[in-house]
């Protein structure tokens, strides 16, 4: 049996293309080299490119996602093992660009990613399966703000968030009524929508899903104890927070959060890692988003999770591969 060809695709658009390149890097060590010929592929706003063993850069071929290789060969993908985090791999914008072009991907479709990314709709989705979340009032750039209204329907203390940006950039929790007015600034420079949500006093926790093996499972649950005020980009990449796996919850509790995970998973037809966010409170799991590109370097929850579980970094990813090369 002939090996196939895997990309390992990384970087991105946004400011979190440096945790791509850390979960990309990964990734490209931990896949079997007995099944697959794995190369890496860098997106960046300023190129697409191919790195060769000695990490030159080999300029990508748009029209079909082919490199044309030193040596006169043409090098064409079985699968490509999609780890952008934020645009365009975690928004659908490659995704969709991959089925123009007829190139086999990990994870969900352009859809699904699309839908996930919009914290509005996707909560909004959500919503109509039980699946609960937090009051929010939303906002487009250019709207009018009535400050004053806001706080009387979410009262005081108040998330404001970018609609659409991952790794936490961009958020602010608001305590004073003073405070608004910045943190709806520093949202706004992430993205043109934001979302500003009731405060919910509980426990965070970051659950992982995904399907392994065809069926769906719940990888792990990760009590998040933040050092500052919430779980931000700090304390996501630069260890200003404890993560906790497994999670200290009762038998039922953790039971209700499985429960509800799987059901948001299988909701919006998911396929491949997802990592969702909930708050618990009084006993009940309130999801704030879904990321489908979840972080994936060493010290991401993911792994650390999958560790836990007892299925290696290998056979993870080679199982995401294999769904790729069969879909």
């Amino acid at each position: 049996m002939s090996k196939k060809n895997v990309a390992v695709v990384m970087g991105g658009f946004s400011d979190e293309y440096k945790v791509s390149l850390k979960s990309g890097q990964l990734i490209y060590d931990s896949l079997d080299r007995d099944l697959y010929n794995v190369y890496k592929i860098v997106i960046l706003k300023e190129g697409w490119y191919f790195l060769d063993e000695k990490e030159e850069k080999i300029e990508l071929n748009k029209a079909d996602f082919s490199v044309n290789l030193k040596n006169g060969e043409i090098l064409k993908f079985d699968a490509c093992f999609n780890t952008i985090h934020g645009t365009p791999g975690e928004n659908g914008i490659l995704q969709a660009y991959w089925d123009a072009v007829g190139q086999k991907y990990t994870g969900c479709n352009f859809y699904q990613s699309a839908l996930t990314f919009n914290k509005k709709d996707a909560l909004a989705v959500l919503s109509k399966y039980g699946i609960p979340s937090a009051k929010s009032v939303y906002l487009k750039k250019g709207d009018a703000i009535n400050e004053e209204k806001i706080i009387e329907e979410l009262k005081l203390p108040l998330f404001v968030k970018p609609n659409q940006s991952g790794s936490s950039l961009g958020i602010s929790k608001v305590k004073e009524a003073s405070e608004l007015t910045a943190a709806i600034e520093f949202a706004y420079k992430e993205d043109d929508e934001i979302l500003i949500e009731s405060f919910l006093d509980g426990m965070e926790v970051s659950v992982g899903v995904l399907d392994y093996k065809g069926e769906t499972i719940v990888l792990g649950i990760t009590e998040i104890v933040p050092e500052k005020e919430f779980f931000d980009y700090e304390a996501k990449y630069e260890g200003a927070s404890q993560e906790i796996t497994p999670a200290r919850l009762d038998d039922e509790t953790r039971e209700k959060v499985e429960k509800i995970a799987k059901h948001a998973y299988n909701s919006l037809g998911m396929s491949g890692f997802s990592r969702s966010e909930y708050i618990i409170m009084n006993g009940i799991p309130y999801m704030l988003e879904m990321n489908t590109n979840p972080g994936f370097s060493p010290a991401s929850i993911l792994p650390q999770q999958a560790k836990i579980y007892g299925i290696s970094i290998k056979d993870l990813c080679g199982n995401e591969v294999e769904k790729a090369l069969n879909k």
